[in-house]
């Protein structure tokens, strides 16, 4: 007995500094990832600005060279060529003219969310702060959009306000590379949708793409965590279908917990998104639907833009499952997904 015991301490000491080494190796890789690609938006701005410095028409030349590449870097390396994120880089390089005070503590978004403040000396606050505190992107434009600068040079007790970030965020990890839609396009690598699920939302989500296509209604499936990016965030829609009797997307956004009117404007958000950019001339509007599975009761909620709502009330109803029925498939699948993971966790512990 007091061998085994011995031999699990050695194994343990063993496993604790191999375990060091390999998040040091991913930390390594994950800077290094993200450094060469800060630099390499660097450079793509300084030539865009050294461009426009040689003298050609401003008005046309300029949004006619960003169009020009955005369509080519697409075509060729993916969609973080966009024209804003290529504009992004020209200013990046009016903002950050020396490229050896680019820091490689910070990635591209970090870089994109410092950008947004107008003020220099605010700005270089919270890129030290961010370094200093090994703020997560998300840390960061929290951080920014609570005026947190302007909250510490009020407050008497600083370092509570310093500390209250850590509670409200996580902080990064080396594995968050691979969720990192810029890092992923600029590698040439596609997303992983696995990652942005948990269990029970990636079951349920299963099970409702699988309900609306064996509906035989007009289901056509288009995509599952559909990402649509403005300005530099990202935000993804659970599933698109497309009803071709009804001539229109549907999009289809699950919640796991409490429904609070965000939600509706985020789907509001992206239906508007879907009229503007992806709906083709003679499409009907755009209709969302809300899943929410909470705790003790399932809801279920369509949203349309306020012009469309006679239309959905007349001819969708034909062909869209009721409230009802879409809020009782949600309680059975919930329970049932409950119950086989509860006994796969069993079987693990065994």
């Amino acid at each position: 007995m007091r061998k085994q015991i011995k031999n699990s301490k050695a194994v343990e000491s063993v496993y604790s500094r191999v375990r060091e080494i390999l998040e040091t190796a991913r930390s390594s890789a994950y800077r290094a990832v993200n450094f060469a690609m800060v630099q390499a938006y660097w450079h793509i701005g300084r030539i865009i600005v050294e461009d426009e410095q040689k003298g050609k028409a401003r008005s046309d030349y300029g949004a006619y060279l960003l169009d020009e590449l955005s369509k080519r870097l697409t075509a060729e390396f993916g969609k973080g060529f966009d024209r804003t994120n290529i504009s992004k880089m020209r200013v990046f390089y009016l903002v950050y003219p020396i490229v050896d005070a680019l820091r490689p503590q910070l990635t591209w978004t970090h870089y994109r969310l410092l950008l947004r403040v107008e003020k220099e000396s605010t700005r270089e606050f919270y890129l030290e702060e961010c370094i200093t505190g090994n703020w997560s992107t998300r840390q960061l434009e929290r951080q920014i959009n609570s005026f947190y600068y302007e909250r510490l040079l009020a407050s008497r007790d600083r370092k509570l306000v310093k500390a209250e970030i850590q509670k409200l965020e996580p902080g990064p990890k080396p594995k968050d590379i691979i969720k990192d839609p810029y890092v992923l396009e600029f590698l040439g690598l596609k997303e992983n949708k696995a990652y942005l699920e948990n269990e029970l939302e990636q079951g349920l989500i299963d099970k409702l793409h699988d309900f609306l296509l064996e509906l035989g209604k007009g289901f056509s499936f288009v995509a599952r965590q559909k990402r649509i990016t403005i300005d530099g965030d990202h935000f993804y829609i659970d599933l698109v279908f497309y009803n071709y009797i009804l001539k229109c997307f549907v999009l289809v956004d699950l919640k796991v917990g409490k429904l609070i009117h965000q939600d509706i404007g985020q789907m509001d958000f992206y239906i508007r998104y879907f009229e503007e950019a992806i709906k083709l001339t003679g499409d009907n509007p755009t209709i969302g639907l809300i899943l929410c599975a909470e705790k003790n009761e399932a809801i279920a909620k369509y949203t349309l833009l306020k012009n469309s709502k006679n239309l959905f009330a007349s001819k969708y109803k034909l062909y869209l499952p009721t409230e009802k029925e879409l809020k009782e498939e949600l309680e059975r699948e919930k329970r049932m997904l409950e119950i086989e993971l509860k006994l796969l966790k069993s079987k693990d512990k065994k």
